[in-house]
């Protein structure tokens, strides 16, 4: 399975949204606002989401705010995160 459709699955699972499947959401829909509608909150759990499904951090808003966008951005920033090395592998 695609890092896109987990992520997708997450949300929706996560975030409780009933009325959409995976394939309902398109890559580039906005998460917040006239896109899937998240809020500040959803934000918060995104945040906390992506931490215990992936093992990655958004540790401060300058990168929590491009990394939100959508499904594209936040695949990307996964992608980037999960290829770092960390500190312990250094």
């Amino acid at each position: 399975m695609d890092l896109k459709y987990k992520l997708k699955e997450m949300i929706i699972e996560e975030l409780q949204i009933e009325d959409l499947t995976p394939e309902e959401i398109e890559d580039d829909t906005p998460l917040f606002g006239e896109g899937l509608g998240l809020d500040s909150l959803d934000a918060v759990e995104l945040v906390v989401q992506l931490q215990v499904y992936f093992g990655v951090e958004i540790t401060n808003i300058e990168e929590g705010r491009p990394a939100l966008q959508s499904i594209n951005t936040l695949a990307q920033f996964v992608r980037a995160r999960q290829d770092k090395p960390t500190d312990k592998e250094v």
